[in-house]
């Protein structure tokens, strides 16, 4: 017996009878409810607009035991990666879920209900064995990011159950390129296009990839679709913004009309072979008749031992291997050079040997952009260039955080003081100066000096660096700052959040006797009596860092000389 296919069915969930939606609405407003997370929130809203058809709502128990196993549903349909909605033990306890309970569905952001699930399963899944079967790696290796969120942030149970659409979410961003699956096959149907050759990425797009499109439309006669993810996609890569404004200055570089660009709100598992076959499924529910499978597709680079995690071609195998069931022609990705002698792109394999090529590395773009070396238009055109530049500044442009940290008293707020002084003389930049009294009195007046609220207290002052650098502005922040914890947190918040991430801490190693000594307000001699409590370095430890950029000690070298050895460092960074 054959097994059933993906036809054209598409399963949209939205409810366009009035008095039944206003039912709906009603009705999530007394249920139980719960806030989605970020992937969670983009699962749901393709699973409403029918992109994840045939699944009418978060899979019950024998769907994802069927899925993990065998890449198929219990209906015999062709589906590889598990769309679940995870729950923790506490939170279905605290409210009171069951089987057949009923439960809204909120959007994080503005907490508007989505959708109502009516339960069928609650489970506690096998981690180790979802992330052996689906992922492809049986050692549970971390590196891979999919598998780093399942065991990270994936609450401990599953909760499955068909969904009623209540409201679609609310997107503020690009909604001119934001359609549904039944909005996009009726404009193909309008345009009269009858075949569409759909292109899945999560990076910017060059000069290449436009050729290999354009060259895949022609062979088959049909129209292009650019279709990014805009969901979650691999930590690290370009923002979503940056990269739709990428995508539509690169638009008109297509023949005129032969492309549409529409986004995807895909939550991207970096799955490889069976995200390639999900993506097929995904673009067929689109209206595509085509999908270009890249070489390791939707691979997330290299494990911990360095090797990659799916082989070069597994991902076209597998889409292959389903292609009588998923009714979409899998269009193998060509890999384009640069022919410098004729001006023009062709694929790797058809370039006779030594005819001279060029090409950029994704390694080699990124360090252009951020030394702002020349990038050539045979690349890339200038309207991409001028984008990224816009998102990723050159070095000299670029924001910093120095984070001073050591003793009351060690020196630490006249460095800070003598370095903005400096760094306003060079100019460039705005220059901001968060000292630790200063923000105590202004942004910590509730905070004692407990552990916790020093920790509280870090965090803030890393929190308004990271934001204020991401601008491009230079912040000095001379934060006490004892605990290396904290420390290492409040360098992560700026190198991850921070614009390009330049964070500096610098370690104002002046020994305890010397600020004691020099203590011209006698806080120390109050500590001392006990007068203060939890006075770092008298009824308080300070943990020294362990991995302070510099080292310095005023009772060793003058202020001039310390500020100096920062600006060479950032100097050596490539920064002022």
């Amino acid at each position: 017996m054959s097994n059933p296919c993906h036809g054209n069915v598409l399963k949209d969930l939205h409810v366009r009878d009035a008095d039944k939606h206003d039912a709906l609405v009603a009705e999530s407003e007394t249920l139980p409810s719960v806030s989605l997370t970020e992937r969670q929130l983009c699962d749901l809203e393709l699973i409403m607009n029918g992109g994840f058809s045939p699944l009418e709502g978060f899979m019950n128990k024998k769907d994802y035991e069927g899925v993990v196993e065998n890449m198929r549903l219990t209906d015999g349909l062709v589906f590889t990666i598990p769309v679940t909605l995870d729950l923790s033990s506490e939170k279905i306890k605290e409210l009171g879920l069951s089987e057949s309970s009923r439960v809204t569905l909120r959007d994080p952001r503005d907490e508007n209900p989505l959708a109502i699930i009516t339960i069928e399963d609650i489970w506690q899944p096998n981690k180790e064995n979802e992330a052996a079967k689906v992922f492809g790696a049986g050692e549970n290796d971390l590196a891979h990011p999919a598998i780093a969120y399942l065991h990270n942030n994936v609450k401990d149970s599953y909760v499955g159950g068909k969904v009623q659409a209540v409201n679609p979410p609310l997107h503020y961003d690009y909604v001119a390129q934001r359609f549904t699956p039944a909005e996009l096959r009726s404009h193909f149907k309008k345009l009269a296009w009858r075949k569409v050759v759909a292109f899945q990425t999560r990076n910017p797009m060059h000069r290449a990839h436009r050729e290999l499109t354009v060259r895949a439309a022609r062979q088959r006669q049909a129209n292009v679709l650019i279709h990014p993810v805009v969901g979650l996609t691999k930590p690290g890569d370009v923002d979503h913004f940056t990269r739709v404004r990428v995508y539509q200055s690169i638009m008109p570089k297509y023949p005129n009309g032969m492309a549409q660009l529409a986004l995807l709100p895909l939550a991207m598992r970096m799955a490889g072979p069976r995200e390639a076959v999900w993506h097929a499924i995904i673009r067929k529910n689109f209206g595509t008749t085509h999908f270009i499978v890249g070489r390791d597709h939707a691979g997330p680079g290299k494990n911990s031992h360095g090797k990659d995690f799916y082989g070069p071609y597994d991902a076209q195998e597998l889409v292959t291997s389903f292609k009588d069931e998923l009714k979409i022609e899998m269009v193998p990705f060509q890999m384009m050079t640069y022919l410098p002698e004729t001006d023009e792109y062709q694929p790797v394999d058809e370039v006779p040997q030594g005819t001279p090529t060029a090409n950029i590395s994704g390694t080699e773009l990124r360090r252009r952009l951020k030394t702002g070396a020349h990038i050539p238009d045979w690349f890339s055109y200038d309207s991409v260039v001028k984008t990224l530049r816009e998102s990723y500044p050159p070095r000299l442009q670029q924001g910093f955080t120095i984070m001073l940290t050591g003793l009351w008293n060690s020196g630490k707020d006249q460095i800070a003081k003598a370095l903005q002084v400096k760094l306003n003389e060079q100019g460039g930049r705005s220059v901001s100066l968060l000292l630790g009294e200063t923000v105590r009195q202004e942004l910590s007046t509730e905070l004692g000096f407990s552990r916790e609220d020093r920790h509280k207290n870090l965090q803030r002052i890393a929190f308004v660096s990271a934001e204020l650098s991401r601008a491009g502005a230079a912040v000095i922040a001379s934060p006490i700052a004892p605990i290396e914890e904290s420390r290492k947190q409040a360098r992560k918040t700026v190198e991850t959040t921070g614009g390009a991430g330049n964070f500096f801490l610098i370690h104002v190693a002046t020994p305890l006797d010397i600020c004691e000594k020099t203590d011209r307000r006698g806080v120390y001699a109050k500590a001392r009596k006990g007068e203060i409590k939890n006075f770092t370095g008298v009824s308080d430890d300070y943990e020294e860092p362990k991995d302070a950029d510099l080292t310095v000690d005023v009772a060793q070298q003058p202020i001039s000389e310390i500020v100096h050895s920062i600006v060479l460092l950032l100097e050596g960074e490539g920064l002022v």
